[in-house]
């Protein structure tokens, strides 16, 4: 690259960081969804059961019965309250309780004596997702009262294997050490195509396109300046808010090297800058833009691997994703801060994601050429 190449698409960006820093609306958009938009995501809407109410009714009054009571306390469950049978349907029916308990008469008896009573758990569906996880606690922490309560009445008799569960890279199943990372990858993608493409549609319809045209500037320059401005901003507010809202408030720990991940970030972000400019080039006004986001971000988040395992996917969706950045960005990132891997791990996936934001900002470019072409005209 020339010398005054380099030096044009300098003085460019700062132009763009100058237009950026006027914007007070698209700052507020940046400082939301890298403050209150990672805090809503990842702790508002955390993936853990969490104060879930719930009942008994102790048909059985034994020691075992009140060990298996006292085993639900918060923060997953609220305190048990004990009810009557008939006191189930109407407490359902108010919304009372998300989950009821009925323990069988003679509970304690059966199960010392070899037996399998029943314990029925009723449950309000309509709280999908506290019924669907608290009814794995139940049971797990039901099981778990009843083993450790027959072990001291059975101590000859041998008991069955149990599965030896370890958990890696998040011992207490945290949803928040998951959800504010990810969070973060999401905003990366999501503000550098906006910024970007926001960026080249506010220059058209402030007429000050036409002003850079008649410049001795190249569509090479005026592209590479929107890429490196709008990029940097991104990555300058992704590393505070992990700083800050992930480290610092929710006190997340990183496996990996954050380092590593900023370079993988910026490979990231040359993608998607460039795909928000070739966007850009598309759509005549900001609603357009607006509508071709909604097309281009939804399926790149939700098939990446970032909120469905890719496994989970159909063969042909997971080949067809390989060539979205956003499905390498998430397969590395999740390498580097959950699982501390190295750049003996992740270079592969840095050579892809390079390759493919080469290819992006080509075919960006060429359309940009014609767009600007089409301009002069």
């Amino acid at each position: 690259m020339k010398r005054h190449t380099a030096r044009n698409i300098w003085h460019l960006g700062i132009k763009e960081l100058r237009s950026l820093w006027s914007d007070k609306i698209m700052l507020g958009l940046i400082l939301f969804m890298f403050t209150v938009g990672i805090y809503v995501a990842a702790g508002a809407q955390s993936r853990e059961l969490h104060n879930a109410p719930i009942a008994f009714v102790d048909n059985d009054r034994s020691p075992l019965s009140e060990r298996i009571i006292d085993a639900f306390y918060p923060p997953h469950f609220k305190h048990p309250e004990h009810i009557s049978q008939q006191e189930i349907d109407p407490g359902m029916d108010e919304g009372l309780y998300t989950f009821v308990l009925v323990i069988p008469p003679e509970f304690q008896h059966d199960v010392l004596a070899g037996k399998l009573p029943e314990i029925q758990v009723n449950v309000d569906a309509t709280r999908m997702t506290q019924a669907f996880i608290g009814s794995s606690y139940i049971s797990s922490i039901i099981n778990g009262e009843v083993l450790e309560f027959v072990r001291g009445y059975r101590t000859s008799t041998p008991l069955p294997i149990d599965l030896a569960v370890k958990v890696r890279f998040n011992p207490n199943l945290n949803g928040i050490w998951f959800g504010s990372v990810m969070e973060i990858m999401t905003n990366i993608t999501i503000l550098s195509i906006i910024l970007t493409g926001a960026a080249l549609i506010r220059e058209r319809e402030r007429g000050t396109i036409e002003h850079l045209l008649v410049m001795p500037l190249t569509p090479l320059e005026i592209m590479g300046a929107k890429v490196w401005a709008n990029g940097i901003v991104v990555l300058a507010s992704a590393m505070l808010s992990l700083f800050l809202v992930v480290k610092g408030l929710f006190q997340v720990p990183i496996a990996g090297s954050i380092t590593l991940f900023m370079i993988g970030a910026m490979l990231h972000l040359f993608s998607t800058t460039s795909i928000g400019i070739f966007l850009g080039t598309i759509a005549r006004s900001m609603p357009q833009f607006g509508l071709l986001i909604i097309l281009v971000i939804l399926p790149m988040q939700l098939l990446s691997g970032g909120v469905t395992p890719r496994e989970s996917m159909p063969e042909i969706v997971q080949n067809i994703m390989l060539i979205s950045p956003t499905t390498h960005f998430v397969n590395f990132s999740k390498a580097i801060m959950y699982r501390g891997a190295g750049i003996s791990v992740v270079w592969k996936q840095f050579a892809v994601i390079s390759l493919i934001g080469t290819v992006f900002f080509l075919i960006a470019l060429t359309r940009f050429r014609k767009t600007v072409a089409q301009t002069q005209l």
